[in-house]
C-alpha cells in the first residue's frame, strides 16, 4: 500500500471550483446544438438560476468569512480570499461563453420564427401595441426614483432589477440629474408581442422614460441588477417562537449585504460611477453584460405552450405494476415491497397512499417529514383533511429548506390550524430525511406502511428529478421508522436506529465501516456510489485507502466532487462521472459488494452538512428484487456515454464518447423502454430496468 500523505491539499479539489465546473456542464447542455432551441434555452435559464444562488449563498459566505478576518481553510487549504479570486477569474472567463451561447440560441430560434427584440427593432405597429401594454400594465407599477440631495438612494432588495438613468432638464439642458426605475419581479421579464415575439421589459421602459419623468429627457440609460447575501443565520435557541424568527429572517434576507452588481450594455463611466457610488460593490464583483440581464427570466419563454414544439417532447411518468390499477394500496404494499424509479415511474402511488390514509376509517395515524412540498400540494391537503377528520397527524416541517421557507411556513400554519401536531425541526440540525408512516388498525393488530425516498414530497419536481422510492410494510423497517418519529417529537438520549441508519450519529460511521470492509477485500472489493455531492474529507481519505488496496470504485456524482481520481499511488482505481441531461440526477444510491445487504439508498450526500449537521436516513435494501432493480439502475448509469462526463485528475471534466457506435443515453433509453413496458403490461410485473440493462449490455 502506498505511503502517500492523504492530507496533502493537492489531493482535494476545492468545493466551490468543483461546483463551478458542474454549472459549466449545465452551460454545455445549453451549447449542445443537437437539442431543440427551447431545450437549450432551458439549460441556459438553469445555468443563470444556479449562478444567482451560488452568489447569494456561497460567494456571500466566503465574503463574510474574509471580511471577518477568518483565514481557516478546508482540506484543499485555499483561504476565503484565494477562493474568491479563483471564483471571479473563472466566472470572468466563462461570461463570454454564456453570452455567445445566448446569441447562438437566438439565431436558432429566429430560424424557427421566434424572436427576442429590442423595442426599436420591432415594427411601428408592434411598437404601438407594446406602448399600449406599457400604459395598461406597466406604468402604474414601476417605481421612478430621483436621487439627489433631498432624495436618498433607495434600498435595493435582493435581485432588484431596473434601469439607471442620466436625465436632462428640458428647460435647462445644463442641468443633469440621475435616477432609477425599479422594475418589480411581478412584471413579466419579457413582453409577449405575439406568441413568437418577445421584448425585454427594460427596453420598453427605457423608451418611455419621458412618460415616467415628465419634463426630462433621457440622455443615458442602462440595466442593472443587484445580488445580496441571502443566507439566513438563525439562532434557534435564542427564540421563543421559531416561526416568528424565521419570518424575521426572510425579511432580513431582502436586506443582506450586496455581493454582486450586474450592469447591462450601454453602461458608461458616468452611469457606473453613479450606481457604484451608492451600492459600493467590490469592483471584482461587478459584471458587465452585452446581453439582457437576468437570464433566469428566460423560464417565461421556455414555459410558453405556443413554443412547446421547439423543446424535447415531454415524458409522462407511468404507473407500472403493481400500481397500474385501482387495487387497494394497503393490500398492494403489504403483498410486496416495491421500488419506484422516478420520474420514469410515477410519484402518484405515494400521493395515493397519503390520500387513501386520510380518508380510510381504519387509519389511526399518519406521520411525515416535509422538506420541499411545493405550492398547492395534494399531500399537504390530504394531511389537513386527515387532521380535521380526527386522525392523529404528525408532520415534521423543515422550515429551513433554503428558498422554500415561505412555502413551508404557509403549509405549517395550515397544518397547525387543522389540528395536526407540527414539529419545526431540532435545534442545531436540519431535518432532511424523506419518510412517511401510515398506521392502520387491521383486525386486532396495528399494521404499518412506510415510504422512504431520496427525494422530496413534491409531485411537480418528481417529474423532473430522478429519485428512488421504496414502499414497504417490512416490519424491520417500519419499526425503525416509528422510532425515528419518536426521536423527532420527543426526547431521546440514544438517537440510534436498529436497522436503518440516521445522521448525525450513524450514517458516517457506517459508511466508513462499509468502505473499510471493502478495503479488506483488496482487489476483490468493489464500491459503486451515486450522489449529488462528495465533500467530506474523512470519507474521501477512506476511499483513497480503499483504492490503494486495489478496490474498484465507481462514483456517479452529479455536482461537487472534492475527490481527485486517477492519482498514481492514491486513487488509480477510482473513476468519477457526472450525468447532466433532461432530468436532474438526485438519487443517492450506494453499493458495497461484500456487505449484507449490499445496496443502500439515502437522503444524504457525502458532505459534512449531511453527515454531521442534518437528520438524514440511510436505508439498507434487503429485499432481493428491490436490491436487484436498484443495482441495475447503477449499472445503466455507469454505461451512459451520451450524458456522462468524466472527472480527470486535474479537476477538469471531459465528455464521455460512445464506443463501437452504441449510444447509451440513460434518460432517453429508460423513457423509451418504460413506454414500451407500459403498453405491453397485462398481468405480469416486469422488471423493466433489468430488461433494459440486459439489452444494453448485449448491444455494447
Amino acid at each position: 500500500m502506498s505511503t502517500a500523505n492523504l492530507k496533502d491539499p493537492v489531493l482535494f479539489i476545492n468545493r466551490e471550483l468543483s461546483w463551478l465546473q458542474f454549472n459549466t456542464r449545465v452551460l454545455g447542455e445549453a451549447q449542445n446544438t443537437s437539442y431543440p432551441p427551447l431545450e437549450r434555452l432551458k439549460f441556459l435559464a438553469i445555468y443563470a438560476t444556479n449562478l444567482d444562488e451560488f452568489y447569494m449563498i456561497r460567494v456571500a459566505g466566503l465574503k463574510k468569512l474574509f471580511n471577518s478576518g477568518v483565514v481557516m481553510a478546508g482540506p484543499d487549504q485555499l483561504t476565503p480570499k484565494e477562493q474568491l479570486g479563483d471564483i471571479r477569474r473563472y466566472l470572468y472567463s466563462e461570461r463570454n461563453e454564456a453570452e455567445k451561447c445566448y446569441i447562438d440560441i437566438l439565431k436558432s430560434l429566429e430560424k424557427e420564427g421566434v424572436f427576442i427584440k429590442e423595442y426599436d427593432e420591432i415594427t411601428p405597429e408592434q411598437q404601438k401595441q407594446v406602448k399600449n401594454y406599457f400604459f395598461e400594465n406597466v406604468y402604474s407599477v414601476i417605481l421612478p426614483i430621483a436621487v439627489d440631495a433631498t432624495h436618498p438612494f433607495p434600498h435595493l432588495n435582493n435581485l432588484s432589477f431596473g434601469l439607471i438613468l442620466k436625465l436632462v432638464d428640458l428647460e435647462n439642458e445644463d442641468i443633469h440629474r440621475y435616477g432609477l426605475v425599479r422594475i418589480p419581479r411581478t412584471l413579466p421579464r419579457f413582453v409577449e408581442v405575439t406568441p413568437s415575439l418577445f421584448v425585454p421589459i427594460e427596453s420598453l421602459v427605457s423608451y418611455n422614460i419621458k412618460e415616467i419623468f415628465p419634463g426630462y429627457k433621457m440622455k443615458k440609460s442602462a440595466a442593472f441588477r443587484v445580488t445580496r447575501n441571502a443566507d439566513i443565520a438563525i439562532e434557534e435557541e435564542e427564540a421563543d417562537d421559531f416561526m416568528q424568527l424565521l419570518e424575521a429572517g426572510l425579511r432580513s434576507r431582502r436586506r443582506g449585504e450586496l455581493v454582486r452588481l450586474e450592469l447591462g450594455k450601454r453602461t458608461d463611466d458616468d452611469l457606473y460611477d453613479f450606481i457604484n457610488l451608492h451600492t459600493n460593490v467590490d469592483d471584482d464583483d461587478v459584471y458587465f453584460s452585452t446581453i439582457p440581464l437576468d437570464l433566469s427570466g428566460l423560464w417565461q419563454i421556455v414555459g410558453s405552450n405556443d413554443l412547446a414544439h421547439l423543446a424535447n417532447p415531454p415524458f409522462t411518468p407511468k404507473n407500472l405494476p403493481p400500481f397500474d390499477d385501482n387495487s387497494d394500496i394497503f393490500e398492494t404494499i403489504a403483498k410486496q415491497e416495491t421500488v419506484l424509479y422516478h420520474p420514469y415511474e410515477s410519484f402518484e402511488p405515494i400521493v395515493r397512499l397519503i390520500q387513501a390514509a386520510s380518508t380510510d376509517p381504519d387509519v389511526m395515524s399518519i406521520r411525515m417529514t416535509l422538506y420541499r412540498s411545493g405550492t398547492n400540494s395534494p399531500i399537504v391537503r390530504a394531511l389537513v383533511a386527515a387532521a380535521e377528520s380526527g386522525k392523529q397527524v404528525t408532520v415534521m416541517v423543515e422550515l429551513k429548506a433554503r428558498f422554500d421557507e415561505e412555502n413551508n411556513l404557509i403549509w405549517a400554519k395550515a397544518l397547525e390550524n387543522s389540528g395536526a401536531h407540527v414539529v419545526y425541526g431540532i435545534p442545531g440540525l436540519k431535518v432532511h430525511a424523506k419518510v412517511a408512516l401510515v398506521i392502520r388498525q387491521e383486525g386486532k393488530k396495528l399494521e404499518h406502511y412506510a415510504h422512504i425516498g431520496t427525494g422530496n414530497y413534491n409531485p411537480t419536481t418528481a417529474k423532473v428529478y430522478t429519485d428512488i422510492s421504496i414502499l414497504t410494510a417490512d416490519e424491520a423497517i417500519t419499526k425503525d421508522v416509528t422510532k425515528f418519529f419518536h426521536f423527532l417529537t420527543g426526547f431521546s438520549k440514544k438517537g440510534k436506529l436498529d436497522n436503518l441508519f440516521m445522521a448525525p450519529l450513524q450514517i458516517k460511521p457506517k459508511l466508513l465501516s462499509l468502505i473499510q470492509n471493502e478495503t479488506k477485500q483488496g482487489k476483490k472489493g468493489q464500491i459503486v456510489a451515486k450522489m449529488n455531492s462528495l465533500v467530506d474529507d474523512d470519507v474521501i481519505k477512506a476511499l483513497y485507502k480503499a483504492s490503494q488496496a486495489g478496490v474498484k470504485i465507481n462514483l456517479i456524482i452529479r455536482g461537487i466532487c472534492c475527490l481527485r481520481p486517477g492519482v498514481k499511488g492514491v486513487s488509480e482505481t477510482i473513476t468519477v462521472h457526472s450525468i447532466i441531461g433532461k432530468y436532474l440526477e438526485h438519487a443517492r444510491i450506494f453499493y458495497f459488494k461484500h456487505s449484507k445487504p449490499n445496496i443502500f439508498i439515502s437522503s444524504a450526500d457525502w458532505m459534512p452538512r449531511n453527515l454531521l449537521r442534518r437528520i438524514e436516513l440511510m436505508t439498507p435494501v434487503s429485499n432481493t428484487e428491490s436490491a436487484n432493480k436498484i443495482l441495475q439502475i447503477l449499472q445503466l448509469q455507469m454505461s451512459d456515454n451520451v450524458l456522462s462526463h468524466k472527472l480527470e485528475s486535474d479537476g477538469s471534466y471531459t465528455q464521455v464518447k460512445p464506443t463501437k457506435g452504441v449510444k447509451i443515453d440513460s434518460h432517453k433509453l429508460i423513457e423509451n423502454h418504460v413506454n414500451r413496458v407500459d403498453k405491453a403490461v397485462k398481468k405480469h410485473t416486469p422488471n423493466y430496468v433489468q430488461q433494459l440493462a440486459n439489452r444494453l449490455f448485449k448491444e455494447s
